[in-house]
């Protein structure tokens, strides 16, 4: 399938088929575009957790409004975001860069002196923003794969970071993304896809 038709195939998913479970090297294709996933300044202050312990899956539907497609999906991937983005941060990024030279050190100590500037809250709510990229950059990879996705905000995010203990791995839960497989009874699956017409929400300006 090409990408549009990809997305016209897409749907959020409310029942998976918890017998079919997507192959490790799928996943691991998923981890690889959540990688490349496109950042503000390129920080990535972002953190996947992948998902598939049945147990851990239903401790998360519990968080989740007792939401079905979590327990249902092959996997639950958890989109989270760094709780900690400082100096130090900002530092080991810059170590990656094989090439430093004066510019990219001048850039790296203009962001040190505008995270420096930032309160913690107005950090938290950048990051998030990251989260939601990311979140919308899987879907799309999910749906060329013919995996299928629910985006979900509907969790209580202090027990899913209990759950998964993400306080000592220096992350906070954003979003959760269960994938699998339809279940061929999901009421969703032959819902009519509706959008407002593509003149009403695009507009070319030449």
């Amino acid at each position: 399938m090409d990408v549009i038709e990809s997305l016209k195939w897409r749907y959020a998913t409310k029942k998976f088929n918890p017998d079919q479970i997507i192959p490790e090297s799928e996943i691991d294709t998923l981890c690889d575009a959540f990688n490349l996933t496109a950042t503000s300044y390129g920080l990535q202050p972002i953190k996947l957790f992948v998902i598939k312990d049945k147990e851990l899956q239903v401790q998360l539907q519990s968080a989740s409004m007792n939401q079905p497609q979590v327990g249902s999906a092959s996997h639950v991937l958890v989109i989270c975001i760094e709780n900690t983005v400082d100096a130090d941060f900002i530092e080991n990024y810059f170590k990656l860069f094989p090439n430093k030279n004066e510019d990219l050190l001048a850039y790296k100590d203009v962001l040190k002196g505008r995270f420096s500037s930032k309160t913690m809250g107005d950090i938290k709510q950048w990051a998030v923003k990251q989260a939601y990229i990311a979140l919308g950059n899987l879907m799309t990879v999910c749906a060329y794969m013919k995996i299928d996705s629910c985006p979900m905000e509907g969790f209580i995010p202090n027990k899913v970071d209990d759950i998964l203990d993400l306080k000592e791995k220096g992350a906070s839960s954003i979003l959760l993304l269960p994938i699998g497989y339809r279940s061929e009874d999901d009421f969703n699956a032959n819902n009519k896809k509706v959008r407002r017409p593509i003149n009403e929400i695009t507009s070319k300006i030449y």
